[in-house]
């Protein structure tokens, strides 16, 4: 077990409310970046949780509906594609991690974040890089986030159907990029990136 890993069985173990915070989308070159806010009623559950991105889709959302049957808390935090072109991708990665950890019901004691940027809270924070492979709740957030940006971008690509975001979800695939320089940029497509 990681020194990471045992803080966060270390800090329940004091009965502090810990959540868990990471994001998924940053490198995607549409839509929003979303965050989730993720507190387990119970750390010692026995859901095997992981960073989303390295298991398969069946995988993930068997696990999205194991961990929404744990009783636990969770809150999702957005920054549009507007926002990320004003502000750049990593301000509004931290800007959705906060509206994340602002939506839950219950303020947690402390935040473990995944990566190495803190965000603008009054809660105390410890930042911990590939947390969402160590610990449960980053590793929950994750999935939680995946998952809700996933099922969003399927929603988007009804709306938007020649550049297939129900399968490349946004990100700069070979054949996305031909799609763009086919037929050019959607209104949902991050101006700041580079686009092909």
């Amino acid at each position: 077990m990681t020194q990471d890993a045992k803080v966060e069985e270390e800090l329940s173990a004091k009965n502090l409310v810990i959540a868990g915070v990471d994001e998924v989308g940053r490198g995607s070159l549409v839509g929003p970046v979303v965050a989730c806010a993720f507190i387990f009623h119970n750390l010692k559950t026995s859901i095997k949780v992981c960073d989303s991105k390295s298991i398969s889709k069946i995988k993930r959302i068997r696990l999205f509906y194991e961990i929404l049957q744990t009783n636990s808390l969770f809150s999702l935090g957005l920054a549009s594609h507007k926002e990320i072109d004003q502000i750049n991708i990593l301000n509004a990665t931290k800007l959705a991690m906060k509206r994340a950890v602002e939506g839950l019901r219950s303020k947690p004691d402390i935040l473990l974040i995944d990566g190495s940027n803190k965000i603008k809270s009054d809660i105390n924070q410890k930042c911990t890089i590939k947390g969402d492979s160590i610990c449960k709740s980053i590793g929950a957030a994750s999935i939680v986030a995946k998952v809700s940006r996933d099922s969003l971008m399927d929603k988007l690509s009804s709306l938007f159907p020649l550049y297939e975001f129900n399968t490349n979800k946004g990100y700069g695939t070979k054949k996305h990029k031909k799609l763009i320089s086919k037929y050019g940029i959607t209104p949902i497509h991050r101006k700041s990136f580079r686009l092909t």
